[in-house]
């Protein structure tokens, strides 16, 4: 039976110039699925409909609600805190 086992990053504390990645990585993440999406034929509809192939998350980053944000920006957050966790850092050129 699959039990998940995500890396733990519940100690980590990231530094402020790492956090304002968060919502440029959410952001990416949101172009990347829409994208992927497009590709395989998925178009804006008010509501889901797979058999149309229509998403209503297929707008902007911009335009989405603030939980279809959170979604993204949980996912950036805790991806940052991972790499942290695993002993990386990031450095900006």
């Amino acid at each position: 039976m699959y039990q998940p086992k995500p890396i733990d990053s519940s100690q980590i504390t990231l530094p402020e110039e790492i956090r304002e990645l968060t919502e440029k990585l959410a952001a990416s993440a949101h172009d990347h699925w829409a994208l992927g999406r497009m590709r395989e034929g998925w178009t804006y509809g008010p509501q889901r409909n797979d058999e149309l192939k229509q998403h209503p998350g297929l707008v902007p980053y911009d335009e989405l609600t603030e939980s279809e944000k959170e979604y993204d920006r949980t996912t950036a957050m805790e991806t940052l805190r991972a790499i942290y966790a695993l002993g990386y850092r990031i450095i900006r050129d």
